[in-house]
């Protein structure tokens, strides 16, 4: 259970994986053609690498240079990847929703000497800029049905034939890398997107990457018959770490999504075990279901919060390890009745869902442990590889982030923040030496900017990013990401932003739910256009939103609550840059953005 080979790097994982599943008859990777789900081999993925590698070189590629990928999830991603581990050279990890300018000074700040990219809209982003990268030498497209109108860009697959000839007068490509290639040699180069000021690249080397995956792994175990299904981004750490490098040393089979828009749909025809994800997917499979059963037959509702009511005490039951009798024969008639149906739209062999990047509430990772969905949720950064800490699958605790991996110190600083220790923090920033002092201090300690507690089991339980965190005019100390957490549970808010800081009262910036929405518009007979500005217009649904809002602070403090709103009707976006692409909230750029909206609801206070 768990690695199915020993290895100090990630190139040499690659080899021995694919050496010793060289007869297995599951895939390695699957992919979408034509609408069909495709296999990829061991045995093809590692002559595909290898020729890849060898057309790299051929381009001029040496030990050391960095190669830039931007990409949506596909098997050229991991090709390309392992091509130029095998060169030695370090993967800059870009996300493919970068805009221009972004891209180029993260070409320029890493000197990057070529670029791969997906398709013709990422290559029409590169050439805008491709001349002010003086270090640019090519361009390397991965769809064939690209317009290659210069000399220096060419196809993924002219590079793998390239390549081809090369890879017969050289055979011992994969020997002569594992030997030049050491643990502490740099792997990639991920640039964190900062609020304010441009992105930092944060190095992370093969040893980095390695001790997190052998710790995570024995937290939370894949195994050689797994399925998992990847679609959030390999240029961001924790898909690359998990969805990727463990479950390739793992032998599981990774397969990825067409897209975000259509995880729903891939889940089933895929059918994996395993996925890993961000809170933002339960959130809407949460309120797609309350939608579904808001609308059921009063017998049908009847029937579905009986049979959630026993799920929960039968999952708090099995925490104590003693489940009564009759209670077993209540939780098979409801999962019969109930439970079987909601896992058959994961695909119906899902084994449990690993969850990170942002947190998950308490109440979300608590109903669906009732109904037999199964969420870890873990906890880390970039700078640390990214995993931190992780619950368990026999020792989990909802509402906490779960305990340190193996290897990893974590201890709490007086002003709370959490502090880290281990192999997998990074190398530094680069270029950046101020910036590495500051985040990593002379005993080895990662500054997190995360404020945190230990609960009295050893759960680590996170509060807010320190930066976060909001004193009001009136001296109260807020931390915006539980409130918003307990909003986002409303089936008629879809995002939901807290504002405060140096304010005399919390106000909120919420898109809604529009389906919902104008399903509740139709109940209450509320006549509008149909277009979603009037509808968002009606003193009626401002007045609806008023009593929602109301009815879900009553717990809250004072200060806390939520004195106005302001409805906002488009959705915030990664193109816009208002979100990350793990769907957190980049605060400073909404609020700069939103500005006029949100001093008009502070309009009149002195």
């Amino acid at each position: 259970m768990g690695l199915e080979v020993e290895f100090s790097t990630i190139i040499e994982m690659f080899d021995r994986v694919t050496q010793q599943f060289v007869h297995e008859k599951r895939p390695m990777l699957m992919h979408k053609v034509e609408g069909k789900y495709r296999g990829i081999s061991y045995v093809e993925m590692r002559a595909w690498v290898e020729m890849f590698a060898h057309g790299l070189a051929a381009l001029g590629v040496q030990r050391g240079d960095r190669l830039a990928v931007i990409s949506e999830n596909r098997p050229e991603w991991v090709v390309a990847d392992m091509g130029m581990m095998l060169l030695g050279a370090a993967n800059v990890s870009i996300f493919p929703t970068l805009a221009p300018k972004q891209i180029e000074f993260i070409l320029n700040d890493s000197a990057a000497k070529i670029v791969i990219v997906s398709n013709q809209f990422q290559l029409n982003k590169v050439k805008k800029i491709a001349g002010d990268v003086p270090s640019l030498k090519n361009i390397i497209v991965m769809d064939e049905k690209v317009q290659v109108e210069d000399e220096r860009t060419l196809t993924f697959s002219k590079v793998t034939a390239i390549g081809k000839e090369q890879a017969s007068q050289q055979p011992d490509v994969f020997r002569e890398a594992i030997t030049k290639t050491k643990p502490d040699d740099l792997l990639t180069l991920i640039y964190t997107s900062g609020t304010t000021g441009n992105p930092k690249g944060v190095m992370l080397t093969h040893k980095n990457l390695v001790s997190n995956m052998k710790a995570s792994i024995e937290c939370i175990p894949f195994v050689r018959e797994d399925t998992l299904l990847s679609f959030l981004p390999l240029s961001h750490s924790y898909e690359r770490m998990a969805g990727y490098y463990t479950a390739m040393s793992s032998g599981a089979t990774i397969a990825y999504a067409e897209s975000i828009e259509t995880v729903r749909e891939n889940l089933l025809e895929v059918q994996p075990t395993v996925v890993t994800t961000v809170p933002r997917l339960f959130e809407r499979m949460y309120n797609r279901m309350m939608k579904q059963i808001g609308s059921a037959p009063p017998l049908r509702q009847k029937i579905f919060h009986w049979a959630v009511g026993v799920g929960r005490r039968f999952a708090k039951a099995r925490k104590r390890r003693t489940t009564p009798f009759f209670l077993r024969l209540q939780h098979r008639l409801a999962d019969k009745l109930v439970f079987s149906k909601i896992k058959e739209r994961t695909g119906g062999r899902m084994k449990y869902f690993v969850s990170g990047g942002a947190a998950l509430s308490r109440e979300l990772g608590e109903f669906f442990d009732a109904v037999g969905i199964q969420i870890l949720e873990g906890y880390g950064m970039t700078e640390s590889s990214p995993v931190i800490s992780v619950n368990r699958l026999d020792d989990y605790k909802f509402g906490t982030v779960g305990k340190p991996i193996p290897g990893v110190e974590v201890r709490i600083a007086e002003d709370g923040e959490i502090l880290a220790r281990g192999p997998n923090v990074m190398k530094g920033y680069w270029n950046n030496q101020q910036a590495t002092d500051e985040i990593i201090d002379k005993e080895g300690w990662l500054h997190t900017g995360d404020i945190g507690m230990f609960d009295h089991d050893g759960f680590l339980v996170i509060t807010d990013r320190k930066k976060h965190l909001f004193v009001s005019s009136g001296g109260k100390n807020i931390a915006p990401q539980p409130i918003e957490n307990l909003f986002l549970q409303c089936k008629y808010i879809d995002q939901f932003v807290l504002i405060g800081d140096g304010r005399m009262y919390c106000t909120a910036l919420i898109v809604p739910d529009f389906d919902m929405l104008k399903e509740y518009a139709e109940s209450e007979h509320i006549s509008y256009n149909g277009s979603e500005e009037q509808l968002l217009s009606m003193p009626e649904i401002n007045k609806f939103f008023e009593e929602e809002i109301g009815r879900i602070q009553k717990d809250l403090s004072q200060y806390e609550r939520v004195r106005k709103f302001t409805l906002l009707g488009k959705p915030l976006t990664i193109e816009n840059g208002e979100i990350t692409p793990t769907l957190k909230v980049r605060r400073k750029v909404v609020e700069e953005k939103f500005k006029s909206i949100i001093d008009k609801m502070y309009e009149g206070i002195r």
